[in-house]
């Protein structure tokens, strides 16, 4: 029998083809980067992290040089020793975190690196996906709106994102996130291919129809490499019972896949967090303005507060309500300086209902930290990271909390975690870019601003006039194309002169990669003539404006916002 051959270092690991393994306690999926523990925990690798731990896998126990490591995971790009160094690191705090010692990081002095079995041997050496299918796995995609008005797509969406998150909890099922399932949303698809495209076994397709007070949902599970179908059903029920037809539909996909549900797993999905439908409809409502409320749209804010508030009106201990008013009284007062509790009341509300809600914990965090209880704030975002290592609030407050103390390199972790996830905000690879030019990082600093192009042209292309989109000019010019950015620059004013986000992200990008200061003092001037406390809070610890802190321009634009402040009665800043 032939020994185990070496790993090809001449071709780059791509992790989207790479099979699950099974690792002592762990359960390793690659082409999500996702790390899931037999106690329940998850956590979520860096891209050049998962590379290096497959590429260890699949040398089978081969010593492996830092030359070979690098040739495979970091191909044509100059690194500094210390790159390598973080992420045996990394590896080594996941394998420590382990208890039962899944394996082990050997370094073997001048020689390199391999990976050894603790207590428990690998299961299983990733090979190409081609090889191998992934287990039981889904995407669910967004269920039609089949409703006679078109505004009801709310409810087919809530609809859609209750039963992925119902699916999420069967700890034997991979769910693809809801966020990339949604980018097929009123496209024509081929299931099957994209079953071959996300690699999951299979694919859940439906309708819902609303009427009155009653609901019709169909849904399909088809297998993905056959393009058959494993189940059909449709339902007609009083729309009173939409929480308990959510959960049979789970429960019976779950059955069709031929999976076991744990008793903790079928009460989770069987809970539900309120019995008011018309509480429920708004909190959905509410839902669909999430992602332009957090890029500051004050639109979008001000109608997730009216919905929430009146669905907690409507069920007091409705705590997902609670949780998405707190959060968007704390943007609203984060960006335009009400309301005056910041949403503080609602949150701590929120937690006081639902103690596993991560994203209340992270947000509970920024309002600790703006108290200046540092320690009790990072100790909530520990709290929520443990509670889904995956959640987005959770690691882009924590990059947060660090890049206000100054602690880049921790910033540049979770930003970086936060970017790679499917729910990121537009403004994560900025920051993310930022973090890296404060550590004089410029491989990270060009990655970042390759995602944020990436996105920004992305984002554009679907709607024009995207402020936090045009904001990102500062990669534009990370990646030569300086025209570009003076271009978007003037673009974006003529569109949307008053944002303060904006002018603030332009500013920067002026002072930190175009060296023109006079540019970002006119861009700046403006905004802050209208910069609440918790703005000027930033401007105190942002490293982009260091360059410019000395001119007395901006010195004078400085005491003319707190002086503003103080007339008012408002909050002085925490400097």
């Amino acid at each position: 029998m032939a020994g185990p051959q070496p790993v090809a270092t001449s071709e780059r690991i791509s992790l989207a083809r790479e099979q699950p393994v099974r690792l002592g306690a762990l359960n390793i999926d690659p082409a999500s980067r996702r790390v899931a523990h037999d106690d329940g925990r998850e956590e979520f690798l860096e891209p050049r992290v998962m590379q290096v731990l497959v590429t260890l896998l699949r040398a089978e126990g081969r010593i492996l040089s830092r030359d070979e490591l690098l040739e495979t995971c970091w191909p044509g790009v100059l690194v500094g020793e210390d790159a390598l160094n973080r992420v045996m690191g990394r590896l080594r705090r996941l394998a420590g975190g382990i208890g039962d010692g899944a394996f082990r990081i050997e370094t073997v002095t001048k020689v390199g690196y391999r990976l050894a079995p603790g207590d428990h041997a690998p299961a299983a050496i990733p090979r190409p996906a081609s090889e191998a299918v992934r287990g039981p796995s889904i995407c669910v995609l967004p269920f039609d709106n089949m409703s006679d008005d078109p505004q009801q797509a709310y409810f087919s969406d809530g609809v859609t994102e209750d039963i992925t998150t119902d699916l999420s909890k069967v700890s034997a099922l991979f769910v693809v996130a809801r966020n990339t399932a949604f980018t097929y949303r009123g496209k024509s698809f081929d299931v099957a291919k994209v079953a071959a495209d996300l690699n999951v076994s299979h694919v859940l397709e439906g309708s819902v129809r609303k009427a009155d007070s009653r609901v019709r949902i169909t849904a399909q599970l088809i297998d993905g490499a056959t393009g058959g179908h494993v189940w059909a059903e449709r339902y007609d029920r009083d729309l009173k019972d939409i929480f308990a037809l959510q959960a049979e539909i789970s429960e019976a996909i779950a059955d069709a896949l031929t999976l076991k549900l744990l008793p903790g797993e079928k009460q989770a999905i069987e809970q539900w967090d309120t019995a008011d439908i018309e509480a429920y409809s708004l909190f959905l409502m509410a839902r669909q303005y999430y992602e332009a409320a957090r890029e500051g749209d004050q639109r979008a804010l001000e109608a997730i507060e009216r919905l929430c508030q009146r669905a907690t009106e409507l069920d007091p201990a409705y705590a997902r309500a609670w949780t998405l008013l707190g959060i968007a009284q704390t943007w609203r007062h984060s960006e335009y300086g009400l309301p005056l509790d910041g949403g503080m009341a609602a949150i701590d509300r929120a937690l006081a209902l639902d103690d596993s809600s991560a994203d209340a914990h992270a947000f509970r965090a920024r309002h600790l930290w703006k108290r200046e209880r540092n320690a009790e704030a990072f100790a909530e975002l520990d709290r929520a990271l443990a509670l889904n290592p995956a959640c987005w609030s959770a690691n882009a407050e924590t990059g947060r909390l660090h890049y206000t103390l100054h602690q880049f390199e921790q910033a540049a972790r979770f930003y970086d975690k936060a970017t790679s996830l499917p729910d990121s905000a537009k403004g994560d690879a900025g920051m993310l870019m930022s973090s890296y030019r404060a550590l004089g990082d410029e491989d990270g600093m060009r990655r970042a601003a390759e995602i944020t192009v990436k996105r920004t042209e992305e984002a554009l292309a679907s709607n024009h006039v995207n402020g936090a989109a045009m904001g990102c000019v500062a990669a534009y010019v990370v990646l030569e194309q300086e025209a570009k950015a003076r271009d978007l620059i003037r673009r974006a004013l003529l569109i949307d002169p008053d944002s303060i986000r904006m002018r603030f992200n332009f500013a920067c990008g002026a002072i930190n990669y175009m060296s023109d200061f006079e540019l970002a003092l006119d861009l700046l001037e403006p905004a802050f003539a209208r910069m609440t406390s918790d703005w000027l809070e930033h401007v105190a610890i942002d490293p982009d404006l260091d360059p410019v802190r000395a001119d007395p321009r901006f010195g004078a634009m400085l005491d003319a916002a707190q002086a503003r402040l103080a007339g008012a009665g408002e909050p002085l800043p925490r400097v």
